[in-house]
């Protein structure tokens, strides 16, 4: 009896994830929802790793850097390009991008990161502020439909289908993460610039895709590959301030 109550307990919990997991998305913003209630008490709120960043030349020509990131979700983050003594990167936070130079701000402008955004904070802000944010950023979330990626079910949010030139986002069906920015080029609006986020991997029970790849008119551009990947990191709030940067280091 005791263990047919039990199986009838599991059974009706299994169920109530179900339903829970299997909302109604027909529209953008009940994608922005959906991921958003899949991971909000799951999602880590710091994370810290090491970025092999390699730029592939138009004349076939590599360049790999070594970057060191922290970030505190939602909207902070911290690129030191090099090491920490050099003084290069720059901070976002507060809706800024500050740039670093050799310890010293060069030039502070306004910026939000849609990867950021899409593929960390949507999981720990409010959806109202997600959708706000995509708004604001010309992603037009009334458009909607269904695409396969990768052999894969996906979300596609700004674009009705068959448009790969208008500013859209792609999230995973099954497991509701973003995998790919598609959008306009700044330096030539000619051409269009398609950011995808690669192997996923588990993350306390967070996620993280440890390779970003960047195509510009489908030629790989950039790509970024992660390793020692920390999350949960306790990160000292001068971390992300310009005036601290030369101070505050998490490696440390």
């Amino acid at each position: 009896m005791k263990m047919r109550v039990g199986i009838i307990l599991v059974a009706a919990s299994v169920l109530a994830l179900g339903v829970k997991g299997a909302q109604d998305v027909s529209s953008g913003e009940a994608v922005v929802n959906a991921m958003h209630a899949r991971y909000e008490n799951a999602w880590y709120d710091t994370v810290t790793f090491t970025q092999k960043s390699t730029t592939y030349n138009p004349d076939g020509t590599t360049k790999v850097e070594m970057w060191y990131e922290a970030a505190s979700l939602p909207g902070k983050l911290r690129i030191d390009y090099g090491a920490a003594s050099e003084g290069n990167g720059i901070v976002l936070a507060d809706g800024n991008a500050t740039s670093m130079q050799a310890g010293k701000e060069t030039s502070t402008r306004p910026l939000l990161n849609l990867l950021l955004v899409l593929g960390f904070d949507v999981y720990r802000q409010a959806p109202e502020i997600t959708i706000g944010q995509l708004k604001h950023e010309g992603i037009d979330v009334t458009k909607f439909h269904e695409e396969l990626w990768n052999g894969e079910p996906v979300y596609v949010v700004g674009a009705e289908k068959g448009d790969l030139k208008s500013k859209q986002f792609w999230v995973e069906k099954k497991r509701l993460l973003f995998v790919r920015l598609l959008q306009p080029y700044q330096r030539d609006l000619s051409k269009t610039t398609d950011t995808r986020f690669v192997d996923y991997r588990e993350e306390g029970r967070g996620m993280i895709a440890a390779r970003v790849e960047v195509y510009r008119d489908d030629k790989m551009v950039f790509t970024e590959d992660y390793t020692e990947i920390k999350i949960g990191v306790k990160l000292d709030a001068g971390t992300f301030d310009p005036k601290q940067f030369n101070t505050t280091h998490w490696e440390k």
